[in-house]
Parts: C-alpha cells; structure tokens; sequence
C-alpha cells in the first residue's frame, strides 16, 4: 500500500482478507511511469470525486471506520485525534501531528508516557494511513509514488469497467501491495477494488481481497462512498462522516469527549 502502510495488520486483526492467491507479484508489475490513459482516467475521477480544488479546500474530516475507532483529521496542518476502545474495552485518546509524529495518548484517561507513547503513537500514525486509505484511495491515485496503468476493460454484470492497475515505486511500508481501481465508465466513480497484499501467509500465498464502493453521496464539496461490501455479500459501514470548515482547537488537544452534531 502506498504512504507507510499497515494494510496487513489491520486487513487480518479486522477479518477482511476475502481470500488468497499464489502469484508472482513481480510479473504484475508494469516498469517505468504512469501510462497518458490510466492518468487522464484518474484525472476524470478526481473531477467526479469534486475536483482537486474541493479536496484541497476541505480541511477537516470525521469518520469512525467499520465500527471501530472514530477519526479527526486537519488535513491542513497534521493534526490529528484518534479515540476508540482497545480489545479489553479500555477507551483510549491519541492527539498527535502525523506530520511530526509527536503527542500524547491516554488510556482510561491517564496519561501514556516513555516507550508506552511512542508504540501509542506509531498504532495511532498506522491506523490513520489504512482507514484513511479505505475511505479515501480514489483522491490518492497520483500521489507521489504510485504507478497507474491501465489494465483494460471488464465486464461485471451490465457495466464494463475501466480498470486502474496500482503499485508503489519505493514508497510506504508495504510498497509490495497491489490494486486494481475498477472505474465506472458512466459516473467516473469507482465502483470496486481489488488488492493483492504482499504479506503472505504460511503457505507463500498473497492475501487477495475484493470489495465494492457502495452508495457514493456528497459530504461538504466532495464525495465520499461509505459502504464497503465484500465478495460475501458481508457489508461495513464507515460511520458518523462529517467533513468541518471548522472545529474547536479542543478537539486535538484535549482528550476529554468531543462533542460534535
């Protein structure tokens, strides 16, 4: 996955991989650049996602991923709070920069100090790039790093998509991962995606999964799909998504509840 990935851990702790494949992921790889289609593809996406310029101008989102752990994003300066329950149902708050990886967590809501922070931390900057990239891949296919072709067309029920081929040219924690984006020929929105992950499981094989994007609407300036729905038919909602033009300063400094409409 693309920017200092954990999709791995947080595919197999969530029970998401939807399967596995043996295959070579060095023979999937296409060499060199982006290719002029797949770019003016993703171009035609980001217009239908709103425009750079509404995903520039929006500055603060919300979401709680499938249930989980609830997110506040400044997507202007870094900051960032990440609140949520650990597996022995103590809740816990991380307020920090992902830009300087620095702040503080709580736990019970007592302060967490020396080496305990800095793991807090570092789950905290990890959950933040997989949820992220969860709701929000479709904005990220020509960040920097990232390899786009175009892998043809297919045909799933009425609709033949355009297919987006991703990989990551030494980027992230796990620039192994692969992704195919199918884009929807009528609403540029995509649709499904497809990953092979380069973790691999006791047999060598390359977890594989499959999900759609379901119920695409608009939140502030952009839009946003907050249905995922595997190849089980098993849906998982990202709940509670807001996106803010303003939010108090207490939100990422203060690990007391937010309250938020």
């Amino acid at each position: 996955m693309r920017n200092s990935s954990v999709f791995w851990t947080a595919v197999v702790s969530l029970g998401l991989a939807a399967g596995s494949l043996s295959l070579a992921l060095a023979q999937q790889k296409p060499a060199g650049s982006s290719d002029p289609k797949a770019l003016a593809l993703a171009d035609q996406a980001m217009k239908a996602l709103g425009g750079q310029t509404n995903w520039d101008n929006t500055r603060y989102l919300r979401f709680m991923f499938f249930g989980n752990r609830t997110h506040y994003w400044d997507k202007w300066t870094g900051r960032y709070r990440l609140e949520g329950k650990t597996r022995e149902g103590q809740p816990y708050v991380i307020l920090m920069n992902l830009n300087t990886k620095e702040g503080q967590a709580y736990l019970d809501g007592k302060p967490v100090e020396g080496e305990a922070l800095q793991e807090q931390l570092k789950r905290g900057y990890g959950a933040w790039v997989n949820d992220t990239y969860w709701l929000l891949m479709p904005y990220k296919l020509k960040d920097p790093g990232v390899i786009l072709a175009y892998d043809g067309q297919e045909k799933v029920g009425e609709i033949v998509y355009d297919k987006l081929h991703l990989h990551f040219e030494n980027v992230g924690l796990t620039p192994g991962d692969q992704y195919w984006a199918y884009i929807n020929p009528k609403t540029h929105l995509m649709d499904k995606w497809i990953f092979l992950l380069q973790g691999t499981n006791e047999k060598g094989e390359h977890f594989r999964g499959e999900y759609r994007w379901n119920n695409w609407q608009q939140y502030g300036n952009i839009m946003l799909s907050p249905e995922r729905e595997g190849i089980d038919g098993q849906k998982r909602m990202m709940d509670n998504i807001a996106v803010y033009d303003t939010l108090p300063d207490e939100v990422f400094t203060s690990p007391a509840p937010v309250k938020m409409p």
